[in-house]
C-alpha cells in the first residue's frame, strides 16, 4: 500500500480499514488480537479521534503499518523570521 499523509482525525476510519482489509482480517479478528470485543473494534474504527497513543500504535502493529512521523521540508513562506523580529523564535 502506498504511503499516506494523516493530517485529521477524519481521515483515519477510511485507512484503518482499509489496512484492516489488506491484511485481510474481520473486525472480529482484531478484536481479539486487540484484546477488545468487536463492537468495541468497530466504535473504535469509525470514531479513530478517540484512539489513546498506545492503543493506536497497537492496533497499527496488529494491520502491519508503520507510523512514520516527518516534518516536510520548509518553504519561503514557511521560513523563520528574521532575528530580531517581534516574534520570539521557537
Amino acid at each position: 500500500m502506498p504511503r499516506f499523509t494523516v493530517r485529521t482525525t477524519d481521515q483515519l476510519p477510511i485507512l484503518l480499514q482499509a489496512f484492516r482489509k489488506e491484511a485481510g482480517l474481520t473486525q472480529r479478528e482484531v478484536a481479539l488480537r486487540l484484546g477488545v470485543t468487536q463492537q468495541t473494534y468497530s466504535a473504535l474504527e469509525r470514531n479513530a479521534d478517540t484512539v489513546g497513543a498506545v492503543r493506536l500504535l497497537k492496533l497499527l502493529n496488529i494491520l502491519g503499518v508503520s507510523l512514520v512521523l516527518d516534518k516536510p521540508a520548509t518553504t519561503p513562506s514557511d521560513a523563520p523570521a528574521p532575528s530580531g523580529a517581534d516574534q520570539p523564535d521557537w
